[in-house]
């Protein structure tokens, strides 16, 4: 697709000499007669760099559209001037220019200045994409076959163009997978623009996805772009498809559809070219028997299915979570713990309803308000079934989840007291016997005890 250059100069016959220039180097040349002309085309307009007269016979001149444009727009603006000075080129370059050429103008510094704008736009938002990137893990742990079905399945979709259902339960890692197929797709220098259907209000959905013009609701106090605008030539990943309203889902088909749709308040048609993921926990073939999901959205979205295992389908993986949920704790500074092997045991024969983030939460909470370096199988137990009145459990816990603890060092404090006052009195106060029985040095736990006021 040619590049669009809007050319913004009231002088109509430099607005012919340069769109003539542009196109005979294959760029699309758009055209406006004034600074207002030209915003109201960059609402409704995909542009990849503007050329900005400074002396404008209009309300408004270069030096004060500049500023406005650079405030709603990450496009490349390169001024032209007839009358240009040294501080005029500072100042421009300090409200945001990329560049800055003098009339009369040269073919060559002209596409030069182009060239160069354009390339570094598309640097810059390449960095953008790998640093949202480095942020977000696009591997999936494990080797359990259905893992290892799972990743065959991403790696042939994945260079295609083909639509992707994702699905899966709570906490399953749909989004991961999504991220996973951008990551291989072959416009993955593009950006996979996100959008939690479930996260925003009905009243709201349709400018979050469509964008909305000015004035549009109260509110709306200037134009903005939707996230199919913002995906436009990427991936468009829409999560929890299967809590949009119908009303929103008879949009968004017409615009799957078509690909091309209007903002809220607006009648231009604006087109894109989107591929789209979806991600939904629901059974849709129950949700369109129920009437709450059109079936012909469902079949639009459902060219290539991809199931998503839960935890309880492949607990061999296990092992390997713990590993990479454990580097990431540590990672942030909250100390480091090692499962015994029979705490692995434990925690694979447990039942994860909420999967993967029900275990990292678990993970996480384990490493923090455990006090030893090992975690064992007892406490394992123990943080899995806190609410358990057995001789094995520790019921301060269930107290716990009932004591208002103002800050983490005092809930740790609170913790630490109550465990150890359990175990010295399953141990009848014998501190050498506490301490061989909970992995810690005598004098370690003297201390200790010494610390949190605990008689002996």
């Amino acid at each position: 697709m040619a590049k669009q250059i809007l050319i913004i100069d009231d002088e109509v016959s430099i607005q012919e000499s340069l769109a003539g220039i542009l196109e005979d180097e294959g760029f699309a040349p758009v055209c406006a007669s004034s600074a207002e002309e030209g915003m109201k085309i960059l609402e409704n307009k995909h542009i990849d760099l503007i050329l900005l007269d400074i002396w404008l016979g209009d309300t408004m001149d270069g030096m004060t559209a500049l500023p406005k444009i650079k405030e709603n727009h990450t496009v490349p603006i390169i001024m032209i001037s007839g009358h240009g000075t040294i501080e005029t080129a500072v100042q421009a370059t300090r409200n945001g220019a990329f560049d800055f050429i003098e009339k009369p103008l040269s073919y060559d510094k002209i596409i030069l200045a182009i060239s160069n704008g354009i390339r570094f736009s598309q640097l810059e938002n390449e960095n953008k994409i790998l640093r949202a990137k480095a942020k977000k893990p696009t591997r999936l742990t494990g080797e359990s076959q259905v893992i290892i079905d799972l990743q065959e399945q991403i790696k042939r979709v994945a260079p295609t163009d083909a639509w992707v259902l994702i699905r899966g339960d709570h906490g399953t890692g749909k989004e991961l997978v999504a991220q996973a197929i951008h990551h291989r797709s072959l416009n993955n220098s593009q950006p996979m623009v996100e959008v939690n259907c479930a996260a925003i209000p009905e009243e709201l959905i349709e400018s979050e996805l469509f964008g909305h013009e000015k004035g549009s609701f109260t509110g709306a106090h200037s134009a903005k772009q939707g996230k199919f605008d913002q995906a436009n030539g990427g991936i468009l990943f829409l999560d929890e498809i299967g809590d949009m309203s119908l009303k929103t889902q008879a949009k968004i088909l017409r615009i799957l559809q078509e690909q091309t749709f209007e903002r809220v308040g607006g009648h231009k048609t604006i087109s894109v070219n989107v591929r789209v993921l979806a991600a939904t926990n629901k059974n849709l073939e129950e949700e369109i028997e129920n009437g709450n999901f059109r079936a012909d959205l469902f079949w639009r979205l459902n060219v290539v299915p991809i199931h998503v295992p839960s935890l309880h389908e492949r607990l061999e993986d296990i092992p390997m979570l713990l590993q990479d949920l454990m580097r990431a704790i540590v990672s942030r500074g909250l100390g480091k713990k090692e499962f015994s092997n029979e705490a692995m045991q434990v925690m694979q024969q447990h039942s994860w309803s909420g999967n993967v983030r029900e275990l990292k939460n678990f993970v996480e909470r384990i490493a923090i308000m455990c006090p030893t370096d090992t975690i064992s199988a007892e406490d394992v137990s123990i943080f899995l079934n806190p609410s358990s009145t057995s001789s094995d459990a520790i019921q301060p816990v269930t107290d716990m989840q009932a004591f208002i603890i103002p800050s983490f060092k005092e809930a740790k404090k609170h913790f630490e007291k109550e465990y150890l006052q359990l175990k010295l009195n399953e141990n009848e106060g014998n501190i050498s016997q506490t301490a061989e029985n909970i992995g810690m040095e005598r004098s370690h736990l003297h201390k200790k005890l010494k610390s949190l006021e605990i008689e002996t």
